[in-house]
């Protein structure tokens, strides 16, 4: 669970990065998409890696939450948690519920199911026009309620992650306050990925010629 929750984790911010390109305008986020897609020999091992540590990561996460409630035969008569947090205890939902984020995300920006009108349009210099189907997906009020929904999801599970991996791994130092890393990392994430979005809500991000 730490080990593939860590790896998910770097994918993650490096994701983020990436869609943060929106800002320097279409030319520069269609190059970066464009030089994503040509990478062949890259992509799609990076793609199976990912769906293998996701499948490897999912599985053994409900099986730990099931050893954790079979650890129990009963039920405690008042239920009154001191140290763990809300996101904690629900890392197994939260878990399912990214899942089903995730592929609700390739199915919009990968496969182009939500909106096929704006999927695979060519910008002026013959690429992938990447840029514009982003600025259609979140001009769109519940498409960008869904995402808002999701990554907020996203980032208190990575966040919690990131905060429960060091002690996983037998790593922990009681001198440093790595509790603190998973706000840090939940907020990171969380600003990370909604700026964009937001940014084109809000119209600081248009289509080219707007």
């Amino acid at each position: 669970m730490a080990v593939t929750g860590l790896l998910l984790l770097l994918f993650a911010i490096v994701h983020m990065l990436g869609h943060l390109q929106m800002f320097g305008g279409q030319d520069m986020y269609n190059r970066y998409a464009h030089f994503l897609q040509d990478l062949w020999e890259v992509k799609w091992p990076v793609r199976v890696g990912l769906v293998a540590l996701l499948i490897v990561h999912v599985v053994f996460g409900l099986s730990l939450a099931a050893r954790n409630r079979g650890a129990r035969s009963t039920r405690y008569a008042v239920y009154r948690p001191v140290v763990s947090s809300a996101a904690g205890r629900s890392m197994a939902l939260s878990g399912l519920v990214v899942l089903a984020f995730l592929n609700f995300h390739i199915l919009h920006f990968t496969i182009g199911q939500v909106q096929p009108d704006y999927f695979h349009t060519l910008d002026p210099k013959n690429r992938w026009d990447a840029y514009s189907m982003f600025i259609h997906g979140f001009q769109n009020p519940w498409i960008y309620v869904s995402y808002l929904i999701g990554i907020l999801l996203l980032s208190l599970h990575l966040g919690h992650g990131a905060s429960s991996w060091l002690q996983s791994l037998g790593w922990r130092n009681p001198k440093y306050p790595t509790d603190r890393i998973g706000v840090i990392v939940s907020v990171f994430l969380f600003v990370g990925y909604m700026v964009p979005p937001t940014a084109v809500l809000v119209g600081l991000l248009q289509l080219p010629g707007a």
